[in-house]
């Protein structure tokens, strides 16, 4: 495999993971196996692989293809890398199939533009909604990165984020005692800034909420889980984290079902053990896809329900037991659809009822809500390897932000608050990027 191909940089160790590295030789007769299997059982796989037919409606709405202009980054071209092997071996009538209609046996370079292209895709889903048949490419890029994962093809990145969450919790792999210390530290934080004695408690049993935050409100903006305590300290909401699963992070959606599952078991019991009334997840949009699509169906039934941050805190707002003071957000805002709470996770209109509640002057983008660009780093692509083409990639979000001149813009999702901030540096639009609990937060009247 080229070094160009090796792009993102494949992991060494992914003993984690339960897999081990096929020898090159090799891979093409057991992917061929794997993929066999996987058309049994994965049904939208085996549709998605008939039912295209190849009208193009996808390629220029896809940002992938739009940022790079690669023939291979159109979805109907990225999955016909799969399709045509499909044809060759596995699909119905396959024996007319000649190589004019596509058709191809499975061999090494087959392999390398699997990992080459499916890692071009955010699984953003944004192709499904113009899609005339529905189809949609993210759950196809799922599958194939699953089977190259069983290859022992894991992006470096991937792998070490998984294995700091199986040892840890959290996918930095700060251990416990860090932790805590960072919360303390917070803790004082608010102290100085309000004068009261907010906490932020961590395993602490029988509260109404479990919040499992995003990993950025742990390490990088500490201003969203302060303004998170703030908000349960003034509705007078008993609330606590997890150590055993600080953070809502689940890679293993990406690429990965066995880790998914594990991830999700974890919070699942978390919760149980803490005997907590429901679990709220943080500004994630990933891990709000994992939780709220595919816990209860792989880790249920559950004991109690699972629900989005912004629809906690909007609750609270319509019931009056919190207000927020406009003018402390008196910048021109506009809110970033994170992908998976727009096209995977029932969360459009909730955070701009919000927005409006806390900000003066709100501006919408365009496209926006389900039609929406992805930010580019979606599905973990945020390897410094793969830093051109995240410019890349992030280059149709960030011009439709530069068109709306706003000075803040709201991306509530630890992917894109890493990712946005340095594509619009790149691609210079003068823009701050916040968390929408950030501005709730600067907001809040105590």
């Amino acid at each position: 495999m080229s070094e160009q191909v090796r792009i993102p940089f494949v992991a060494k160790d992914i003993k984690h993971l339960n897999l081990s590295v096929i020898p090159t030789e090799k891979r093409p007769k057991i992917a061929l196996e794997i993929l066999g299997e996987m058309l049994k059982y994965k049904r939208s796989l085996r549709l998605y692989l008939d039912v295209c037919t190849h009208c193009g409606a996808c390629a220029e709405q896809c940002h992938s293809y739009l940022g790079t202009r690669d023939p291979y980054n159109m979805p109907v071209a990225r999955a016909d890398l799969v399709r045509r092997v499909y044809k060759k071996v596995f699909a119905p009538g396959r024996s007319i199939f000649r190589s004019w209609d596509g058709a191809k046996d499975i061999d090494q370079e087959t392999i390398e533009l699997w990992y080459k292209y499916f890692y071009q895709c955010n699984q953003c889903r944004r192709c499904a909604v113009f899609c005339p048949k529905g189809i949609d490419t993210a759950e196809l890029t799922i599958a194939i990165r699953e089977l190259l994962a069983y290859l022992g093809l894991v992006p470096r990145f991937h792998a070490g984020i998984t294995k700091n969450m199986k040892v840890t919790g959290n996918n930095m792999g700060t251990p416990l005692p860090a932790i805590l210390d960072g919360i303390e530290f917070l803790e004082e934080e608010l102290k100085e800034e309000t004068g009261l004695d907010i906490p932020i408690p961590i395993d602490k049993k029988g509260t109404e909420v479990l919040f499992n935050p995003s990993s950025s409100d742990l390490y990088t903006n500490t201003d969203g889980l302060m303004a998170v305590a703030k908000i349960f300290y003034k509705a007078g909401v008993s609330w606590t984290l997890s150590s055993k699963i600080a953070e809502t992070a689940n890679f293993g959606l990406f690429f990965h079902e066995p880790t998914m599952r594990e991830h999700s078991r974890k919070l699942v019991e978390a919760g149980k053990e803490l005997g907590v009334q429901r679990l709220v997840a943080g500004e994630c949009g990933h891990g709000w896809r994992t939780w709220r699509m595919f816990t209860d169906t792989i880790n249920g039934p559950l004991p109690f329900p699972i629900v989005h941050l912004f629809e906690e805190v909007l609750h609270y707002y319509r019931e009056g037991r919190i207000k927020f003071d406009k003018s402390k957000n008196p910048e021109v805002v506009t809110y970033h659809d994170p992908c998976n709470y727009a096209r995977a996770g029932d969360l459009i209109e909730q955070p701009r009822e919000l927005i409006r509640a806390c900000v003066e002057r709100f501006v919408e983008m365009s496209p926006t809500a389900q039609y929406s660009y992805c930010c580019g780093g979606g599905s973990g692509i945020l390897m410094d390897e793969a830093i051109e083409i995240r410019m890349k990639l992030g280059q149709p979000k960030a011009e439709s932000v530069r068109e709306t001149n706003a000075e803040i813009l709201c991306a509530p999702c630890a992917i894109c608050k890493a990712q946005l901030p340095v594509v619009m540096d790149y691609h210079k639009v003068n823009v701050t990027v916040k968390g929408l609990s950030d501005l709730m937060g600067r907001a809040l009247i105590l």
